[in-house]
């Protein structure tokens, strides 16, 4: 997700600093995001100029301090609420007065986020969806702190970047995983029950529904640990049955079979290209 949204940003125009406290990952990072380019000049959805000033506008640092020349900053961490308060506190000692955080959560409170950081002010909601590169819809969301300053800063910079902002409420899921979470879990019950293979059930609602993926193969692009963490962050909030983690998806996440990253999910695959590439 951090990479797709460094795409965004790039593409976009704007001076790109991707951060990860492993080497290793910036490089796989890096890696896929060039055959992306590649592909994507190929398609003629981008042109060879435009591929070569999008990677110059690109680096990436494994030093947090770095980070202190960004105006914006936009947190893809796992969803997890301490994980996210420790990553503000830390910018905050790093970052001047203007920066802006945004956090890309999209189960967790804004309002609670920015309680990490000594400037709640400046912190705001930017729910990108999978695949960001690809996708267009930003779910943007002002905490209970959140200056109209910042969330106007926030929104331009999403229509500078060529994506379509909606103002959410500081709500569990916002729009999107509101709706989302439960229905991916129905889906893995409906697998769990024998009602029909994945396959299957995905190609009914993408027939009959216009989807252009189906469910099963859309947790296997964010990943099956991803969809119990997801469960794990929504179900305590909203105490929504349906939110709770299928016992089939702890199962499959035990066994490793997390998706694409893992090559195999409730479908098989191959390669580490990134999705669209």
């Amino acid at each position: 997700m951090g990479a797709g949204i460094a795409i965004v940003a790039a593409r976009g125009g704007f001076n790109t600093i991707s951060y990860d406290r492993s080497q290793e990952a910036l490089e796989r990072s890096h890696n896929a995001t060039i055959a992306f380019f590649e592909k994507s000049v190929e398609r003629g959805k981008m042109t060879p100029g435009e591929r070569g000033r999008t990677v110059k506008a690109m680096r990436s640092t494994t030093d947090l301090d770095v980070l202190g020349e960004c105006d914006l900053i936009i947190e893809a961490v796992f969803e997890e609420l301490s994980v996210k308060r420790d990553l503000l506190r830390a910018l905050d000692a790093v970052c001047e007065p203007r920066t802006i955080f945004a956090s890309n959560t999209s189960t967790l409170s804004i309002t609670e986020i920015a309680a990490g950081s000594k400037r709640p002010h400046k912190v705001v909601g930017m729910h990108f969806c999978l695949p960001a590169q690809l996708m267009k819809l930003i779910e943007m969301s002002p905490g209970l702190l959140t200056s109209e300053e910042t969330f106007q800063s926030a929104w331009q910079w999403t229509l500078a970047c060529g994506q379509i902002p909606v103002k959410t409420q500081d709500k569990p899921g916002f729009i999107l995983n509101a709706l989302l979470v439960p229905f991916n879990n129905d889906a893995i019950r409906a697998v769990e029950a024998g009602v029909a293979s994945a396959a299957d059930i995905d190609k009914a609602l993408k027939t009959a529904l216009g989807y252009k993926m189906g469910p099963l193969e859309l947790i296997d692009l964010i990943g099956l640990d991803t969809q119990v963490r997801l469960s794990e962050a929504f179900y305590p909030i909203t105490l929504d049955g349906r939110a709770a983690a299928p016992p089939l998806l702890r199962r499959m996440v035990a066994a490793g079979l997390l998706g694409r990253k893992s090559g195999q999910g409730f479908f098989r695959y191959e390669g580490e290209a990134m999705f669209g590439a």
